[in-house]
């Protein structure tokens, strides 16, 4: 058990996960551009990207290019693996998350995005959205709930297009989330939860220059969003009543606060706490509770969690995107540059 952030073990942990991931890990081989994700954005936010060599980042931006689904319609988009090569391109699907973190990952790169097929990848995520306001992952039929509407969400941001999203349906969508108690799940008529919750507020703030986010989340909705979130704390933060802490909800309840101006109302010293004792100070890399394994997706966002903090060491968050201030600059230098052709 430490208090101490054992910043130089994380580093060494997300530097051998762009090498080798360990066996425990092997569901996420179809995912890997999420795991490149937490990893590049986790270097980014502990300040060392600069380990990683300018070959190697260039090698990682090409990588991400050959998943590139480029002028195929609604099925354009980023795929989740070089598993289904390009000759077969009837078999090659685009996937709102694996867009998502594809392009935040070349922006965290430092990448132009000028190899990016922003037209298909809008015409991909118009493809995606459903009748009810919800989207797919994916344009050949899945699993729709909140998380894939942040990811469209995000990727019109990032994209600075938003014609690929019906936004009255999308809020419509989000405001049928909202449960009894005050939080939002991940669709109508499903129980509040804390992942949702940030999915649901994050995409209204990404929409804020097309809708009042006032008008949508009104006081008595947002009284009851706060206090909802607040209610989340038991140390670190839990996902849903009822719940123990778990390191990755320290970034998704507290995100939520930060957007909502309310994230000092909590016990940042309890949060902070929690997240460090589920530290491996060994090999590294930060668990979903103390004394368990580290994963990838724990690390980084409890990394996160503690950059809301001000946490020593660690680079400030655009909690938003999920991405450090740094990289978000770098998109605004790109909208600007877009802005001006």
């Amino acid at each position: 058990m430490t208090l101490r952030l054992v910043r130089e073990k994380h580093v060494k942990y997300f530097l051998r996960l762009l090498h080798i991931m360990p066996s425990n890990l092997t569901d996420f081989d179809s995912t890997r551009p999420m795991i490149a994700y937490f990893a590049f954005s986790g270097l980014d936010l502990l300040n060392s990207l600069d380990e990683i060599g300018e070959q190697a980042k260039s090698e990682a931006i090409d990588w991400i290019y050959g998943l590139q689904v480029e002028g195929a319609g609604p099925r354009s988009g980023f795929q989740s693996s070089t598993t289904i090569p390009k000759d077969v391109p009837e078999y090659q699907y685009g996937h709102l998350a694996m867009t998502y973190t594809s392009l935040v990952t070349l922006l965290i790169l430092d990448d132009d995005l000028s190899r990016v097929d922003r037209q298909s990848i809008i015409e991909g995520v118009r493809a995606c959205q459903n009748p009810d306001g919800s989207f797919t992952a994916m344009v050949m039929g899945c699993e729709s709930d909140m998380r894939f509407l942040y990811c469209a969400s995000c990727v019109s941001a990032i994209l600075d297009d938003w014609s690929g999203v019906d936004i009255p349906r999308a809020i419509d969508y989000i405001l049928r989330s909202i449960s009894y108690d005050g939080g939002i799940g991940q669709g109508p008529g499903l129980e509040s939860h804390g992942g949702s919750t940030f999915c649901a507020v994050a995409s209204l703030f990404l929409m804020r220059e097309h809708i009042n986010i006032l008008e949508v989340l009104t006081r008595d909705r947002l009284a009851r969003l706060k206090r909802w979130c607040l209610m989340r704390q038991d140390g670190g933060f839990n996902g849903r009543p009822g719940k123990p802490s778990d390191t990755c909800y320290s970034f998704w309840i507290g995100a939520t606060l930060e957007l909502l101006e309310f994230l000092n109302f909590s016990d940042a010293e309890q949060n902070k706490t929690f997240i460090l004792n589920t530290q491996d100070t060994l090999v590294g890399g930060l668990a979903k509770f103390d004394n368990t394994r580290p994963d990838p997706l724990h690390t980084y966002l409890g990394l996160c969690g503690l950059s809301l903090l001000r946490q020593p060491g660690l680079c400030s968050i655009n909690p938003e995107l999920n991405i450090s201030q740094r990289a978000y600059e770098h998109l605004q230098r790109i909208h600007k540059k877009w802005r001006s052709e």
